[in-house]
């Protein structure tokens, strides 16, 4: 017989160590076996037939032997040879990433971010123009560009917001505020048109709006320079300048402070 029993003990082996894994995450005992019956196939030492194996005559031949992966090669068996050549070649699978606990964290806060911002939209969705042209002109002022007031909506000549940097008003930034639906796209027509509103009175312009912008309209307001806001990005801006946001909850995260140990000792 051939050493089926040897194969048995080894089986055991592993399958108490059925806890550990090869980098790809595949269980290592299973991995082993799988590679044993694979390469005694391949020798013509065993056949498979509907996931049962039966050794062959030439398996029953090397019974007394001693069988090793060095035995088998010297054999010079072709198709073990040109297989064991084929895995050689393959590339290596990378081992899995191990993430730490602060990318773990990192990862769930984006995730938290990503719905709260579509919770943002959907709300902002419901409300009326005139508190959409009031919220970004408040946003703009929390984020430190000056202070703003809206325009009056009979007189607003197409601005529905001015941030004014300085004082004086020497330094100022229009504001036009369109809260159309998310699947909007903004095409360069609107744009040029906020353009002309701000011409010979305005020298910044901005164009905030909960819809998306088209490529043409990114480009005009590039060479215009007038800046553009779409919907995602005016949900990030509202979550990171706590604009119709609140903190829940706050976690530290800590570590060692090396510096008060040193000084501890110092102090003995």
């Amino acid at each position: 017989m051939f050493h089926l029993r040897a194969v048995f003990f080894c089986l055991l082996f592993f399958c108490a160590k059925r806890k550990v894994t090869t980098p790809d995450g595949q269980l290592k005992w299973l991995a082993r076996v799988e590679w044993c019956l694979v390469t005694l196939e391949k020798s013509g030492l065993i056949r498979s037939q509907d996931a049962q194996y039966q050794i062959t005559d030439a398996g029953r031949k090397l019974s007394g032997e001693k069988v090793t992966m060095k035995f088998l090669m010297e054999l010079g068996m072709p198709a073990l040879i040109e297989f064991v050549k084929s895995r050689r070649a393959a590339p290596k699978p990378e081992p899995p990433k191990v993430e730490t606990p602060e990318e773990i964290f990192e990862q769930v806060h984006r995730k938290i971010n990503a719905a709260l911002s579509d919770e943002l939209l959907k709300i902002l969705s419901e409300q009326s123009a005139t508190f959409f042209e009031k919220l970004t002109v408040k946003l703009v002022e929390r984020m430190g560009y000056g202070l703003g007031e809206k325009t009056a909506a009979s007189d607003d000549g197409g601005i529905d917001g001015i941030i004014y940097g300085d004082k004086l008003g020497f330094d100022r930034i229009g504001i036009q505020a369109k809260l159309w639906s998310a699947d909007k796209v903004v095409g360069r027509p609107e744009i040029q048109k906020f353009y002309g509103a701000l011409a010979g009175k305005i020298d910044k312009g901005l164009f905030v709006t909960t819809a998306k912008f088209s490529q043409k309209a990114r480009e005009y307001a590039a060479d215009k320079h007038i800046i553009l806001i779409d919907g995602k990005r005016l949900a990030e801006l509202m979550i990171e300048f706590d604009v119709g946001v609140s903190t829940q909850k706050v976690y530290k995260i800590k570590r060692v402070d090396t510096d008060f140990f040193v000084d501890t000792q110092s102090q003995r």
